[in-house]
């Protein structure tokens, strides 16, 4: 049996996940293919739109034979801490034979060269980064005009321009440095740009679908039932018709303003209450928050009013929003600098967490319980065996989840469902 490996968010799950997941069978001649998937917090520094065994449901339906949850810590790190969570997850379970991503530029053999140089860091390659750091540029930018500038090749670079390029080059620099045996592949990205804000005729973005299930939520009241105006949320889920998968359609038919959508600012007065008790030396010890940062964020605390307002008000030239978004968030679910060292020292991993899986795929579940490295998780309470380190991630897991699974029975009256007592998905 081959597997293919994919890395994701499905913030929300829409036609172009729909094409990985087939196409990554096709190029690579893969019989399944398994996730690893971003739990109730993603990459960008900001809640998921909607719960991951939500988001879980809907890949199992359109194919997924099994999807596990990234921790945390990995799923909101920086672009290199998520390949190389999600990269090292694949590899612990030992089964997994091809990682397949999709890129905008479908170059594999350009992005491994730059993978390459950002890997190794020549001389040359890092006094031309330092050089552009100290005249005040942001990090992504430095870092591009450093490598144009060490490589003489300004098309290559500029495959630093486009996020999935960016994460390719992480994928394949987090293969490398682990010396796994996992064989890359690259798809070629369809439809609209990642960050396209408007529905496309075909694939259109996570972006510009997140928007309009945003506006749904945002609806006005007709009665005091909090119901809204059917026909409105109805013609919403048609303009969806052709961006999303109909057993993915019914799903968000069934749960909306039951489960989604979900804000960063539904978090805000939680971040302010964490907030109100730091300095900027306690700040320092959380992931992203550097020293500027810190003192930042101390000084413009009297002109909070809101979890997105003060991310926007923190921004400078040197700090881009997204570094600000996961700063924020780490300071929210308490992910510190030491503990997520630990992690990595310690191998990454202590624990693969089972969201779902597909009845036809059962084979698979019993050949990475056979296979993995690490134990397969499958009922959260039964963790005692798990090292000290596990179970320290695992507790972060959790509580991040709680968290998120509160803010969703405060704003939509639902029964609350603790992380401890959730099942398995069979689909």
């Amino acid at each position: 049996m081959k597997v293919v490996g994919l890395i994701a968010e499905y913030n929300p799950f829409h036609n172009g996940h729909l094409y990985h997941i087939t196409k990554a069978k096709e190029v690579t001649g893969a019989d399944t293919a398994i996730v690893i998937m971003s739990g109730d917090y993603v990459q960008r520094g900001v809640p998921a739109i909607m719960p991951k065994r939500l988001r879980a449901e809907m890949a199992l339906k359109c194919g997924a034979a099994a999807v596990f949850e990234l921790p945390v810590c990995y799923a909101t790190g920086s672009a290199e801490l998520f390949a190389e969570g999600a990269v090292s997850f694949l590899e612990s379970l030992g089964i997994v034979d091809f990682l397949c991503f999709g890129s905008e530029s479908n170059d594999l053999e350009g992005l491994r060269q730059i993978a390459d140089i950002l890997l190794d860091e020549p001389e040359d390659y890092r006094r031309e980064l330092q050089k552009k750091l100290k005249n005040g540029i942001s990090y992504p930018r430095a870092r591009q005009e450093a490598l144009s500038s060490c490589t003489k090749t300004e098309p290559l670079s500029f495959l630093l321009s486009d996020p999935n390029n960016i994460l390719g080059i992480e994928y394949l620099k987090a293969l490398k440095k682990l010396n796994s045996h996992i064989i890359p592949y690259s798809i070629k990205r369809h439809g609209a740009h990642y960050h396209d804000e408007t529905l496309h005729p075909v694939n259109s973005s996570a972006t510009a679908i997140r928007s309009l299930l945003a506006y749904s939520g945002s609806m006005v009241h007709t009665d005091t039932f909090h119901t809204f105006e059917n026909s409105t949320f109805n013609h919403i889920l048609g303009e969806l018709e052709d961006q999303v998968p109909s057993n993915c359609l019914e799903l968000l038919k069934d749960y909306h303003r039951i489960k989604y959508p979900v804000y960063q600012n539904d978090f805000s007065l939680l971040l302010k209450y964490k907030l109100l008790n730091k300095t900027p030396e306690t700040l320092l010890r959380y992931m992203d928050v550097s020293d500027e940062l810190a003192h930042r964020i101390c000084a413009q605390l009297n002109h909070y009013f809101n979890y997105k307002q003060f991310c926007e008000l923190l921004k400078t030239r040197e700090i881009t929003q997204t570094r600000i978004n996961r700063a924020l968030l780490h300071i929210m679910l308490g992910i510190k600098k030491n503990t997520v060292c630990w992690y990595c020292r310690d191998g990454y991993h202590s624990y693969a967490h089972l969201l779902g899986f597909r009845k036809d795929s059962e084979k698979v579940i019993s050949a990475i319980a056979k296979n993995s490295r690490i134990p397969l998780l499958t009922k959260l309470y039964a963790s005692d065996s798990l090292s000290e380190t596990g179970q320290k991630m695992l507790t972060q897991d959790i509580l991040a989840s709680n968290l998120y699974n509160s803010v969703i029975t405060d704003k939509y009256k639902t029964a609350y469902e603790n992380e401890y007592h959730q099942g398995i998905l069979k689909v």
